[in-house]
This record gives C-alpha cells, structure tokens and sequence, in this order.
C-alpha cells in the first residue's frame, strides 16, 4: 500500500510546462521565440537549477506551435447612446444581456462597439487584452454566434472601435485554430 504522501514527484521538465501554462504570458511569448530562458527561469518557482529550468523551457517551446497572427473578417459599428436599461424595461432592444444586466439604447452614456462576422471566445479575448493596454474597461462585453458586443464609456468609443478593428485584423491565431 503506498502512503497518501509518497506522491511521485513531477519531473523537472513537467513542472517548466506547468508552471508555463499558468502564464499565458510566458507561453506566448515562448511561441512567439521572445524570451530570454535565464530569466524567465529564475522567475519561475521551481525547485531547481536555474540553467536546467532554462533548458526545460527551450526544449517547451520547440514544442508549442508558431506564433502566429490572421485577419478575421468582421464588420465592426458603434451605437451611441446606450445604457444599462432598468428593471422592467422592455428588453427586446438589449445589445448585450450579462446575468441581470441588460444594456441597449436609452439615451446613455455609454457606446457599444458591435463586430459581426468572424468572431469568437478568442477574438473577443484579443479585443479585450488590447483594450486593457489601452486603458479602455468594459462595462459589459459578451460574444454569441459570430457577434461580439462591448459596451465602453462614450468617451472611450472612438478609441475602443480603431481597437477592436486593430485586434481583429491581428488576432493571434490560438492553438488548435487553422488560420485557413
């Protein structure tokens, strides 16, 4: 009988892997071949060597796949003046319902960017980091059968549609996405 704490230990290797796949940073910058293994290794926390960590880490991205970018084909608007509609309000015109949230035209303060066509969980997640690097947060944001639908403070409109364009003639093409 094996005792509960006699756990095989990870290797080394698969450790590096797990470690990296806990900062989808790391990981693509991997892909895209932009890291200095030194110090990518001693900020990671493994119990090892920070030259064998290093190797580990070369041998993990010789094995991830290219990084790589293609242009989705959307069509990308912006609707201004929306708001979070009230309790009771007819609902039918809501862009985007997130939990009880419902946002839609209301003479708001808000603009929704809405992008139709080739859309997806991924396109939405590099429009959503590009607007972070912008400064740009998202009252709401949701994406359903090739729309995507954010809605931005007014003053931030103009900024988050030349993003969202941006993003979806760059997205990086995820693992496992054909870009064909």
């Amino acid at each position: 009988m094996i005792a509960r704490d006699a756990v095989p230990a990870m290797s080394l290797a698969a450790e590096t892997r797990r470690a990296v796949d806990r900062r989808p940073f790391l990981r693509t910058a991997l892909r895209a071949g932009v890291v200095n293994y030194t110090a990518a290794a001693r900020s990671l926390p493994i119990d090892g060597e920070p030259d064998a960590v290093a190797t580990a880490l070369r041998r993990y991205a010789d094995e991830l796949p290219a990084y790589e970018t293609d242009s989705r084909s959307a069509r990308v608007r912006m609707e201004s003046g929306v708001g979070r509609l009230e309790d009771g309000a007819d609902r039918d015109d809501a862009l985007v319902t997130v939990g009880g949230a419902a946002f839609g035209p209301c003479d708001g303060g808000s603009t929704a960017i809405v992008a139709t066509g080739e859309v997806d969980a991924a396109a939405a997640a590099a429009v959503l980091e590009r607007l972070g690097v912008e400064g740009t947060s998202p009252d709401a944001a949701a994406v359903a059968d090739g729309t995507l639908v954010l809605v931005v403070d007014r003053r931030a409109g103009a900024t988050a549609l030349r993003t969202v364009e941006n993003a979806l003639e760059n997205a990086v093409v995820r693992d496992g996405d054909d870009p064909d």
